[in-house]
């Protein structure tokens, strides 16, 4: 009997859904689209700072407004993709980011701090766009893919390089009005790619459990508050540099809006090509250890950039380093997720999972601007606290998470 069973044929693998790889190109591209608008109010810090005569704090807190609603909001926009499906969702969400924008630009033409501030916290919806994104590309894939999947369309926080450094540029080339006018164009061009194109899943079903009740029950899940902590670290000190860091690196390192806006964009594409590797890394070798490298990374690294290193290649190399790690934890959690969500509950306990990540990147500006030493041009409470959350997160990951960090196939009950 054991004979026979072990010379059956294995069973065919499951046929490749039709369409699987431009959805995953669509989604990814939208999450570009929508980065690029969440994140346009930080890379152009500068300009606010300087024509609203705002101080270090008034400009951390400028910078975040956009990070503090696009948090919260996923929580909500995650549930709803599990009711409306991606391609609503994704329309919905860059078609909302519009006016926002416009707004944004009208506030700095009037030189109104007041309405920059409230645009931008309205401009956060732009950034609930991921919360869409991890529930639609994981119905498109099988488990064992969904950290490639979830980790290249995770690479879509690309936006962000793309906002630090084409936007200094096309305000000096074509204007601060006409650069919102054109961001607001494009997140209307993709909405009509994604209505027309994208299509959901043969496998997705659409869930109409009422919302709250679906978010206290993520709520009481054991594994979405674990996620939470890990990600509030690692993509919120991603949020956190890409946000904060052209401010940064004009209070330390003297850079114009150009250069900090190139160097930013630098940063932001490592921790993008970073993860998808570390999504295929935790399919591969489970999550665990990919999360535990990341933290020890970012731990060190921390350290050493608030030593502030000397001269343009050790300076940068430190900072691509430090965003390839963060980009490297963010792959590694968000396959985690995949392994351990139940079904039926990716796009909720994802939406919350996410929501904490973008709230970990909300509180460094705000901790960074309100402790900045400008008699020394130092940062060092910030980063010092970088250091110890992460040594917290590395001894939480190592000792108290248990279970699989890799996809394993269980007979259902």
């Amino acid at each position: 009997m054991a004979g026979s069973a072990a010379s059956a044929p294995s069973a065919p693998a499951p046929p490749i859904p039709a369409g699987r790889t431009l959805n995953l190109v669509l989604a990814t591209s939208a999450s570009v689209v929508g980065f690029w608008a969440w994140n346009s109010v930080a890379t152009l810090g500068s300009f606010y700072t300087q024509n609203l005569q705002l101080n270090p704090a008034a400009t951390g807190v400028l910078v975040a407004m956009p990070v503090f609603v696009g948090s919260l909001g996923r929580i909500v926009v995650g549930t709803l993709t599990d009711r409306h499906g991606g391609r609503v969702m994704f329309t919905f969400v860059l078609l909302a980011s519009i006016l926002p924008i416009l707004l944004v630009s009208v506030g700095g033409l009037l030189n109104s701090f007041a309405l920059v501030l409230g645009a931008g916290l309205v401009l956060g919806v732009a950034g609930t766009v991921f919360a869409v994104g991890i529930p639609f590309v994981s119905a498109w894939y099988e488990p064992s893919r969904r950290g490639f999947a979830t980790g290249v369309f995770g690479a879509g926080m690309g936006g962000t390089a793309l906002a630090a450094f084409l936007n200094p540029r096309l305000v000096a080339a074509i204007g601060y009005f006409p650069t919102h006018l054109l961001i607001a164009g494009i997140l209307a061009v993709m909405a009509a790619l994604v209505w027309f194109l994208m299509k959901e899943s043969p496998g997705w079903t659409r869930s109409n459990a009422p919302v709250l009740p679906k978010l206290l029950d993520a709520a009481k899940t054991p594994v979405t508050w674990k996620m939470c902590f890990l990600y509030a670290v690692v993509f919120g000190g991603f949020v956190s540099f890409a946000t904060y860091l052209p401010t940064y690196l004009r209070d330390v390192y003297s850079f114009d809006p150009s250069g900090a806006g190139a160097r930013t964009a630098g940063f932001a594409l490592a921790a993008v090509l970073a993860r998808p590797v570390g999504g295929v890394l935790a399919d591969k070798f489970g999550s665990k250890p990919v999360v535990l490298t990341s933290l020890a990374g970012v731990a060190v690294l921390a350290w050493v950039v608030n030593l502030r290193p000397d001269g343009e290649v050790p300076a940068g190399l430190t900072f691509v380093a430090m965003a390839a790690a963060l980009g490297l934890g963010t792959g590694g959690v968000f396959a985690w997720v995949g392994v351990l969500a139940p079904a039926g509950k990716v796009g909720s306990i994802s939406g919350v999972v996410s929501a904490a990540g973008g709230l970990g990147g909300y509180f460094p500006p705000l901790v960074m601007g309100a402790t900045y030493d400008a008699a020394t041009r130092s940062y060092s409470i910030g980063l010092l606290l970088l250091v110890a959350t992460a040594l917290v997160a590395l001894v939480f990951t190592a000792v108290v998470l248990r279970g699989p960090s890799k996809t394993v196939h269980v007979a259902k009950a």
